[in-house]
């Protein structure tokens, strides 16, 4: 599973928030059953309060999403829905954002 692919959520109760999961576990980690995830949610819906740091905005087809790094979860490769595009370009923020949350620095 690449590196920095987004997923479209299967997960029904949480879609309507979270429609985009982004996969930030290292490609060297392949063969493990379960990914890292951090879920994408619309910036519509987020509001003007996010962190600029923890919560970097990035576009994908034409609309903002809000990185939610707090939310950083783990997934059953199995169960992650289909491929719907990726964020290699915003590698860097995103990076920096679960620095973050785990340095605070």
């Amino acid at each position: 599973m690449p590196q920095w692919k987004l997923f479209k959520n299967p997960n029904k109760a949480s879609l309507p928030h979270f429609p985009l999961l982004l996969d930030i576990q290292s490609d060297l980690l392949d063969d493990l059953r379960t990914t890292v995830v951090i879920p994408l949610m619309p910036k519509r819906l987020w509001g003007a309060h996010a962190l600029s740091r923890l919560n970097p905005v990035v576009q994908f087809n034409d609309t903002k999403y809000v990185v939610m790094t707090q939310n950083i979860s783990g997934i059953d490769r199995k169960t992650i829905g289909a491929v719907a595009g990726d964020l290699e370009n915003c590698r860097a923020e995103i990076i920096d954002a679960v620095g973050f949350v785990i340095g605070g620095l």
